[in-house]
């Protein structure tokens, strides 16, 4: 009887305990109408939706979307624009609306409104945002402006630097100007009107000069003795990025100058040729603009000139790998 009254009493006890406890149920999110139906956009205005863990990924995936759209409208507007047959010109056109798209994409929108934002859970932002196209337009067009603007206060700045400064220059502006082309393609999608010829020949205008003095740039490379073997490398690698080598007095002339100091060494039955490597680069006027400083081992089983034979072919390696700006310590 006693055991029996304990079990009911240890019962009624885990009953009692279990009927105190209440079901929580999470609160269902509710998820805004624009989330999955977001408003079209117009002649006036450009939407776009995105999520992300907080609002400023959201925002980020949004604009990322934005463009995207853009980059489809304007590959549509191209496809409409040309005749696609079957064959090579389908693959040529598949392959221009690709690019069309992948380079739109690195765009910029800077001009754009928070239209509404929400929780959508745990760690979960969704946003709405709107750029107006007139605004966006204006955006860019300054943007191209500013860009070109700083691009000439640059130049007037470098009139009297020497040539490989210059040719940095332009290697830079070149960079700056890349997606010139993308932008233009969007600002005519935003305003039908809008052409840009001037911001084609402005940048056109500066990929000729770029070329132009790349053509009057040229380079000597000289060196004692012991770097003899080392100067078929230099002029390779100058050759191979369009420089002229030879000799020369005009003022865009430079010179490379190799000296070496090898030693004689063995080890483990290899004949070593260690050598210290210094380069510098001097102007028409005798300046030295570059230098840099190198040391490669040699080794052969033949003999010490089969060993300096070897360091030659290290630094034209140690070319290939690095590029020659950084082996001769000169940015161009």
């Amino acid at each position: 009887m006693k055991i029996f009254l304990t079990l009911l009493a240890v019962f009624l006890l885990f009953s009692g305990c279990s009927s105190d406890k209440k079901m929580v149920v999470a609160e269902k999110k509710e998820l805004p109408s624009w989330l999955n139906n977001p408003p079209s956009s117009s002649n006036g205005f450009l939407y776009a939706v995105g999520e992300g863990q907080n609002k400023e990924e959201a925002v980020a995936n949004a604009l990322s979307s934005m463009v995207s759209t853009l980059s489809v409208s304007i590959s549509s507007k191209f496809s409409a624009k040309s005749v696609v047959k079957e064959g090579y010109n389908s693959s040529n056109q598949a392959t221009y609306t690709n690019e069309i798209q992948s380079d739109v994409k690195k765009i910029r929108i800077s001009n754009y409104e928070l239209v509404d934002s929400k929780n959508i859970g745990y760690k979960k932002e969704a946003v709405l945002i709107k750029s107006n196209k007139k605004e966006l337009f204006e955006s860019l067009v300054y943007e191209i402006e500013q860009n070109f603007s700083l691009i000439e206060q640059k130049k007037s700045t470098l009139a009297s630097s020497n040539a490989i400064k210059k040719l940095l220059f332009y290697k830079e502006t070149q960079e700056s100007l890349s997606s010139l082309n993308d932008t233009l393609l969007v600002m005519n999608s935003l305003d039908k009107n809008f052409k840009g010829e001037n911001y084609l020949s402005h940048a056109q205008r500066l990929d000729k000069e770029y070329e132009t003095l790349l053509l009057s740039v040229s380079f000597g490379v000289e060196s004692n003795n012991d770097a003899s073997k080392l100067v078929s490398s230099i002029t390779k690698a100058l050759s191979e990025k369009k420089f002229k080598v030879s000799n020369s007095n005009n003022a865009n002339h430079f010179r490379v100058i190799l000296t070496s100091n090898t030693v004689q060494a063995s080890s483990y039955g290899f004949t070593l040729a260690r050598s210290a490597i210094d380069i510098s680069i001097k102007d028409a006027n005798g300046a030295v603009i570059g230098s840099n400083k190198l040391n490669i081992t040699g080794q052969s089983t033949q003999g010490y000139p089969q060993a300096k034979e070897n360091v030659a072919m290290k630094l034209s390696e140690m070319i290939k790998k690095e590029g020659i700006e950084k082996v001769i310590g000169l940015n161009m």
